[in-house]
């Protein structure tokens, strides 16, 4: 009985699923396909990249960039052992 309710638990929220992906890809397909639209809109900067002129800042960036976890232990490794409290 239990599949049963599971079965059709799954075919209704497949059914919503797809008649949501028509409706888009008909919604879409409406449009005019002239220019695309991350290319008609005009790209902002973040807003804590503007000062409060609204102007682009000149002052250094802190950037993060995601590493592995082998690299940033070779990393703080090498940085340890180049440290002048070595003995």
């Amino acid at each position: 009985m239990l599949q049963i309710l599971y079965l059709i638990a799954f075919v209704a929220i497949a059914f919503v699923a797809l008649r949501n992906l028509v409706v888009n890809v008909v919604t879409l397909s409406k449009e005019e396909p002239k220019a695309s639209p991350r290319r008609a809109r005009r790209q902002a900067p973040h807003p804590e990249l503007l000062d409060a002129d609204g102007n682009l800042t000149e002052e250094p960036l802190l950037v993060i960039r995601a590493t592995s976890l082998e690299e940033a232990r070779s990393r703080l490794e090498d940085l340890y052992s180049g440290s002048p409290d070595e003995d």
